[in-house]
């Protein structure tokens, strides 16, 4: 079964990517290297060593494993393997491919004394100490500096197509939880329900789960990242679902409570409360707010509730090519909103030996405001499902 209009092998590349200039990369992939290359000569650097995959995925279009791209000011280098001579050809046919036979680091060597390289700029995130040293010990004539946070600064804000791509990922998550919805019977397991949730999704064409699916039946969903198991759903159980898809490389991320049958009392009152404070949240999310006082706008609520020891995490996170990644929407963080950033917003609160609520949705940042990009109903009537 397949949601209509969701291709299976709908991604990124057969959209983006492969719509070159002529002999060029695409006008999307030639902006976002044209202002890597900024960063590059404000850093007074001769090359770029990207070795983060979602990172030089981000920057080229190329999805090869265990590889790295090598950004100079006028070619964009592809060090990889055999393995990848398809994905080259079809993914990054305009840039110059370095195969390698030995181990990757040695073929960055090697490319850095032919093309010369002075000083090549690293990913000190993606570097460990270990790959450090080798470099400086292999290298004659090449100083490592340490890059600027050039990628993860221009993935914090998502462009009209990334948005898209991101809609389809929601589109296929939430399909596939109302058709697992519909088969919910007292004595599956916590397992059971993950997997057929995730089978779900990938017949709607989904390549992967964005994570691995929480399933968590009664007081199992008190541990905010619960790991489904055998625990079964009975009569009077409620269950959090925590889930994604991965579609065209990019992450959906939601959260939606079930109750079997009817509301538990204790957690109809908590359920109240926790979509109180998602939904204060949400109305929150605005260009020029500081991310602590989004956090705030939702925490005081479950404060107010006394329950306020009992929500043990941030709001909510970035959301993209990583299911986590920049910004924090949390306390901790005093940056600013901007237009085009797309975060979760997921207040929980946790229970232990009762259970636990959590409700979350996928909210982009516009020029006015926000845009809540998911659509699934969060009323208490709602989640009871097999009445």
């Amino acid at each position: 079964m397949r949601t209509a209009g969701v291709s299976p092998g709908f991604g990124w590349t057969d959209n983006v990517m492969s719509k070159r200039n002529g002999r060029g990369p695409s006008a999307v992939i030639a902006g976002r290297l044209a202002q890597c290359r900024r960063s590059l000569r404000k850093a007074g650097a001769g090359a770029f060593l990207v070795t983060n995959e979602p990172d030089y995925f981000y920057l080229t279009g190329f999805s090869g494993e265990e590889s790295a791209v090598m950004i100079t000011p006028r070619e964009v280098h592809i060090l990889t393997d055999a393995r990848f001579l398809e994905e080259i050809k079809d993914e990054v046919g305009w840039a110059r491919s370095r195969l390698r036979k030995g181990f990757l680091n040695d073929e960055v060597v090697k490319a850095c004394e032919e093309l010369k390289v002075k000083k090549l700029a690293v990913q000190s995130k993606h570097l460990s100490v270990g790959e450090h040293a080798e470099f400086r010990r292999k290298m004659r004539g090449t100083r490592l500096v340490l890059a600027p946070p050039i990628v993860e600064t221009m993935r914090r804000l998502k462009d009209e197509t990334e948005v898209a791509i991101m809609r389809r990922a929601i589109d296929v998550a939430e399909e596939a939880f109302k058709t697992t919805c519909k088969s919910i019977r007292p004595g599956q397991t916590e397992l059971e329900l993950a997997a057929r949730l995730e089978y779900e999704m990938k017949c709607r064409g989904a390549s992967s789960p964005a994570f691995p699916t929480i399933c968590a039946e009664g007081a199992n969903a008190a541990a905010p990242h619960a790991r489904p198991g055998k625990r079964k759903v009975k009569r009077g159980s409620s269950v959090l679902f925590d889930w994604g898809a991965r579609v065209g490389h990019y992450c959906s991320d939601l959260t939606r409570m079930v109750f079997v049958g009817s509301i538990p009392p204790r957690l109809r009152e908590v359920y109240a409360v926790c979509l109180e404070a998602q939904l204060a949240g949400v109305e929150a999310v605005r260009p020029g707010r500081r991310m602590c006082d989004v956090d705030e706008a939702a925490r005081s609520v479950i404060k107010k509730a006394g329950y306020g020891d009992k929500f043990t995490h941030g709001l909510g996170h970035g959301l993209g090519l990583n299911v986590h990644e920049a910004p924090s929407l949390s306390w901790r963080s005093k940056e600013e909103l901007v237009p085009g950033m797309l975060v979760t917003v997921e207040p929980g609160i946790y229970l232990p030996g009762v259970g636990g609520v959590r409700i979350e949705d996928d909210v982009l940042v516009t020029a006015r405001g926000h845009r809540v990009l998911t659509r699934l109903d969060k009323s208490p009537e709602g989640a009871v499902v097999g009445r």
